[in-house]
């Protein structure tokens, strides 16, 4: 009884410091400087100045000359250490010569880097997904040093470059670097001197994750020949943009089953063709060689990128034989899916956390199939959970909410929410622990 006095004596001080008016300067300083994978580190700057200023000990952890991360380190007494993670990088760039039209047909004012607020919601590139749960980990560790109370052990707070499932943005980041995003931040934080015990990730759902899918992209190539429109009754004649069109459509209906072949626990692996690339377009009269199909398969504990690609690979041979055109497969990235055992200290920390604040039992979703830097944590040997804030389901005003503008909103009330839950987390720890856990 003493301790669990102790307990909520500390959760409220510290929540004490998490004013509304602490978290919206949180969110509009992150959602009004923006950070494209690949050139997070203005917003690193910020964060690390504000930590800085808030009286932390806090630094900018440069990665080459246009991308970057924060950390912050509060000292605790000899417990495990946990890391509050969160990544900074958007889905989208913020550039409507690079958004355009592939994130909405036409520009919105959501997709811009500038925070407007409409009551308790608060709207603009990433503020829910990824910056709301950032600034919710910068608000914590603002009400951590500010309260005086000493967390069990160290908690590090962690903003991560690249953490978004991108290649190289053109035009973005620093000129040759390739390797921007699919969690460099969050392996380089690690690898260079910020190693925890335990860690927490916050990114989007109402609930506390342990595990969650991977992912394979598998670039498919789709042979035909180059040619000329006013030969065409003359040469042989195979347009790979027809092929490909074909493919695209197979490989799709394919792609329906793909989770009921593959679901495994809390994992609905899902995949998608997400792109196709082919021709020369200044030459409207010519057929090209090759096009080439983008997917993306996410991939559960019992399936690895080796295996998915012999799979697809196998598929696509019955295709390319009954159109008669050669179809090729490689991998061009990956990220194994992965997995913290429930009985972790730090899951069932957060879970508690999670019961305290949603005034009832944790229910497990279950058919998810989104990757985020939990994966890098726990491949780097770090055992992690993920909890997050559910996505903003209706404006004040009525208007719609479609994908693109779910990732660019957030709500004050949730973010509060998602602050009890890491800070109680924090305190829940045990503070016993002995060599590697699961």
């Amino acid at each position: 009884m003493t301790q669990h006095r102790d307990l909520e004596a500390a959760v409220a001080v510290v929540l004490e410091q998490v004013t509304s008016e602490r978290l919206l300067a949180a969110a509009r300083g992150m959602v009004d400087i923006a950070s494209p994978t690949g050139a997070e580190r203005p917003l690193a700057e910020w964060v690390a100045s504000e930590l800085v200023t808030s009286g932390l000990d806090a630094e900018v952890q440069g990665i080459d000359a246009s991308q970057a991360n924060a950390v912050a380190t509060i000292p605790g007494a000899e417990g495990p250490s946990l890391l509050l993670y969160a990544p900074i990088d958007t889905f989208t760039t913020g550039d409507p010569s690079l958004d355009i039209p592939g994130a909405a047909p036409l520009w919105r004012p959501d997709l811009a880097a500038r925070a407007v607020v409409h009551g308790d919601i608060v709207e603009g590139l990433g503020a829910g997904n990824p910056k709301g749960h950032a600034a919710v980990v910068l608000a914590v560790l603002q009400a951590l040093h500010a309260s005086g109370v000493t967390p069990p052990g160290d908690v590090v707070g962690g903003f991560g470059a690249g953490g978004m499932p991108s290649f190289a943005v053109e035009g973005v980041g620093t000129p040759g670097r390739a390797n921007t995003g699919h969690g460099v931040g969050a392996a380089f934080l690690l690898e260079r001197g910020y190693t925890t015990d335990y860690a927490v990730i916050a990114k989007p759902g109402w609930t506390v994750l342990h595990e969650e899918v991977g992912l394979v992209w598998i670039d498919v190539t789709v042979h035909g020949l180059h040619t000329y429109a006013g030969s065409r009754h003359r040469l042989p004649y195979s347009n790979a943009v027809a092929s490909a069109g074909r493919v695209a459509v197979a490989l799709e209906n394919w792609l329906d089953d793909y989770p009921r072949r593959h679901r495994y626990a809390t994992m609905s692996p899902q995949g998608i063709v997400s792109s196709i690339n082919g021709g020369i377009e200044r030459l409207g009269a010519s057929t090209p060689a090759t096009v080439r199909l983008r997917l993306d398969l996410r991939i559960t504990t019992q399936q690895t990128p080796a295996s998915v690609l012999r799979e697809v690979r196998h598929m696509l041979a019955g295709v390319s034989d009954e159109l008669g055109i050669v179809v090729t497969a490689h991998q061009s990235a990956a990220v194994p899916a992965s997995h913290t055992p429930p009985e972790s200290p730090v899951v069932r920390a957060a879970v508690n956390a999670f019961e305290s604040v949603a005034g009832g039992p944790h229910v497990l979703i279950l058919d998810n199939s989104g990757a985020t830097d939990a994966n890098i944590l726990r491949m780097r040997g770090v055992p992690t959970a993920r909890v997050g804030m559910p996505k903003v389901a209706a404006m004040p005003d009525g208007s719609e909410i479609d994908f693109t503008r779910g990732m660019n909103l957030v709500d004050l009330r949730e973010m509060r929410r998602l602050a009890e839950i890491l800070i109680r987390t924090v305190f829940l720890l045990p503070a016993e622990h002995s060599g590697r856990r699961g």
